[in-house]
């Protein structure tokens, strides 16, 4: 685990005050990853990127009043900020910023107490058990600068009244062109063979291609159908594979004609019909460690299993002994439970494996609209206005806008969180 954390604060005599009906003299702690290695600023390839207004289903990208950074900027580690000091400090509010979040003394328990809003990220979640929301009698808004509020115990934040909200769609598109990537990078033996090009400095092709195949005519399901798995499909459609794909809502009959999609009326009817699996789903009670021993054992021998949703949706050990008896052809993770993962989490050193850290969502387009997207979300807090249908999980006491359509609440089923994992 990264351990080079750094805390920023920002106090007044007006950040230390807050009233519940005018919103002002807020604490604001948000918890981002550290800065980069060599430290911050990094060296920027690029001069910009592309400024992208409209999603693809006609939602509107992130559109707040203003914003106090440069897209394309690095923004989700400490030293990023998102972009929030500026503002922030101008309304009277207060803001720290930490990656240190584990453990009694970290720097995110001894603030937690006495903050009003938690920004927290998937790729490193500070998570908000019933424990800790217990503790944070002030909370109020807990706000995901990404997508995927899991790390938030729903049952425990509804019961406190607490609003969950996140950056819906803000970075779906990075995550589908990830799996893409993750599905190719499988298949083709791409990261063995790189491999041998530069650690071995060999040029073994006949180990390289041993076990690279390619993707045409294979069959390539997705469970889940949402924005980031019909994305995937989509992408997927030129390399002339076959398209599965199973959801609890199936897609309109010119969707499935469109892109020619076989439908499959559960998780288990899919994983046994395709050669390569990419999970999309939501974690809550229904989805966590839905593959198990018993699902991998009904896919084809050799099959490949994507993962940029969550961690959790898998059962650990399971996953490691199927690659290791040589049934499952590959595994390529972006997301790990817990995160950051231990050391020895045997993940890191399974074989025919081919994970990241949790980026595929954070590349430096999609923290230009997370960004925006988690101003746009306390721009309206604070000022008592609506939040977007659309970014809400949890509002009054009950799931509300697209997690009422994303998750179910079921006590003492959330993740618990690394601090206890």
């Amino acid at each position: 685990m990264l351990r080079n954390t750094v805390k920023s604060t920002a106090t007044s005599a007006a950040a230390r005050h807050f009233s519940s009906t005018s919103r002002k003299g807020m604490k604001v702690l948000c918890v981002l990853y550290p800065d980069p290695v060599d430290g911050f600023p990094p060296h920027y390839l690029r001069e910009s990127v592309p400024d992208i207004s409209k999603y693809p289903d006609g939602q509107t990208a992130p559109n707040p009043k203003a914003i106090d950074f440069t897209p394309g900027h690095l923004l989700g580690s400490v030293s990023g900020e998102l972009g929030l000091r500026k503002f922030l400090e101008a309304n009277g509010h207060e803001l720290v910023v930490t990656s240190d979040k584990e453990g009694p003394n970290s720097v995110f328990e001894q603030e937690l107490p006495t903050a009003d809003v938690v920004i927290s990220q998937p790729f490193w979640p500070a998570y908000l058990d019933a424990d800790r929301i217990s503790r944070a009698k002030n909370l109020k808004l807990a706000l995901t600068a990404g997508i995927g509020s899991d790390h938030v115990d729903l049952d425990a934040a509804n019961k406190a009244g607490i609003t969950v909200a996140e950056v819906t769609y803000s970075n779906s598109n990075s995550v589908a062109e990830h799996t893409v990537m993750m599905i190719l990078g499988l298949v083709r033996n791409y990261i063995p063979s790189h491999k041998w090009a530069t650690e071995k400095r060999g040029w073994n092709i006949a180990d390289c291609v041993a076990q690279s195949y390619d993707v045409e005519g294979m069959d390539v399901g997705v469970i889940a159908a949402g924005r980031i798995g019909l994305r995937v499909l989509r992408l997927m459609k030129p390399f002339d594979v076959n398209l599965h794909y199973y959801d609890s809502r199936r897609l309109p009959a010119e969707v499935e004609k469109e892109l020619n999609l076989t439908y499959h009326d559960s998780p288990q009817d899919l994983a046994r019909s395709v050669d390569v699996l990419s999970l999309h789903c939501p974690l809550h009670p229904k989805t966590h460690n839905m593959v198990n021993a018993e699902l991998l054992s009904q896919m084809r021998k050799g099959a490949y299993i994507i993962n940029t949703a969550r961690g959790a949706l898998c059962v650990r050990d399971d996953i490691a002994k199927s690659l290791e008896d040589g049934h499952l052809g590959g595994y390529a993770g972006d997301v790990w439970y817990p995160q950051p993962p231990p050391a020895d989490h045997p993940w890191r050193t399974m074989p025919r494996n081919g994970m990241t850290p949790h980026i595929s969502g954070t590349s430096l387009s999609a923290q230009a609209r997370y960004a925006a997207g988690t101003r746009e979300i306390l721009e309206n807090f604070f000022n008592n206005d609506p939040i977007r249908d659309v970014y809400l999980i949890a509002q009054g006491g009950q799931l509300a806008g697209v997690g009422a359509k994303s998750y179910t609440v079921e006590k003492g089923k959330a993740s618990p969180g690394s601090h206890k994992a």
